[in-house]
């Protein structure tokens, strides 16, 4: 049984409250997670709430990267979708428990596009 592709939902929570309203930082930030884990960058669209909150995504060849913020709860929800075997999405989870200081992450890995071969 094989795959075309890895989606990370990742929990982060008890992040610093003040990035996760940065619209900038957060934007860099999940740039800079996708470079790193290997991605092939294509676009990016994100927007800040009032009075507080980013979303936004990163679209990359093998598929995307999104993030919202709840900065009144220290809380960001990240989804990473990669497809092939070029690309570690782990290394871009991991850069965004760093960069947005997550004290209590978590991660959950679901196979997509599971394909049954006879």
């Amino acid at each position: 049984m094989n795959a075309l592709g890895r989606h990370l939902l990742v929990e982060l929570h008890e992040c610093d409250r003040g990035l996760l309203n940065d619209l900038d930082y957060i934007r860099k930030s999940m740039l800079t997670a996708a470079m790193d884990c290997g991605a092939v960058i294509l676009g990016d669209s994100f927007h800040r709430f009032s009075p507080q909150g980013v979303s936004g995504v990163v679209v990359i060849a093998e598929s995307h990267l999104s993030v919202h913020t709840w900065p009144e709860f220290g809380y960001a929800a990240v989804d990473i979708f990669t497809c092939g075997t070029t690309v570690d999405p782990q290394k871009a989870a991991t850069v965004l428990i760093d960069k947005l200081g997550s004290r209590n992450p978590s991660l959950t890995e679901i196979k997509r596009g599971i394909l049954v071969t006879v």
